[in-house]
């Protein structure tokens, strides 16, 4: 199939800057998924598909949901509410399965982490809902962010301490490997 040339240009800029973690923000709902967002039978609907980091990518959806007000909110009667049993997260695919998905691509082909926030319950919400709607999500992206600074950090060096560029990483166990930025 074809690729749109913002969609390479995003593609082109995942792969030379080494990020590791990052969020998609959408809208239609209000609950937060992780990767497979893809089927591992693709003719199968709602068909769980965990990574081999399914527990870190909880981790990371958990962060946000239970910092946003209404998302960790227990309620079962408001938008988001058929999530709330599931702590306002679910794997991608379980939700619905879907190809080509940012969250995907980051996972298999760089070293970023990426989860799909559904931030509001209008798909395309008024201006006059913008400002309630980023204040529902900015303590939940904030706490979000703050993930960053868990898990294994520092710098693969040779024996002279120089940096070793594209060094794989492997986690006992995890069959998903990291490689070392610039």
């Amino acid at each position: 199939f074809q690729v749109a040339p913002e969609t390479k240009a995003v593609m082109k800029w995942l792969r030379s800057i080494p990020f590791v973690l990052s969020a998609s923000l959408h809208g239609g709902e209000l609950v937060v998924t992780y990767p497979y967002d893809y089927s591992v039978h693709p003719m199968e609907e709602k068909m769980f598909s965990p990574t081999p980091d399914e527990k870190v990518f909880k981790m990371l959806a958990k962060a946000y949901a239970d910092a946003h007000p209404v998302i960790s909110d227990r309620s079962e009667l408001r938008c988001g509410g058929n999530f709330v049993k599931r702590g306002g997260i679910i794997n991608g695919a379980e939700w619905y399965s879907f190809t080509g998905g940012m969250a995907d691509f980051n996972y298999l082909h760089t070293n970023c982490f990426e989860v799909t926030v559904e931030v509001g319950c209008e798909k395309f919400p008024l201006e006059e809902e913008l400002f309630t709607i980023w204040h529902e999500n900015k303590g939940a992206l904030l706490n979000y962010m703050e993930m960053v600074h868990r898990g294994i950090k520092g710098i693969v060096s040779d024996k002279f301490g120089n940096p070793i560029k594209n060094a794989r990483i492997s986690v006992r166990g995890i069959q998903h490997d990291v490689t070392t930025g610039n």
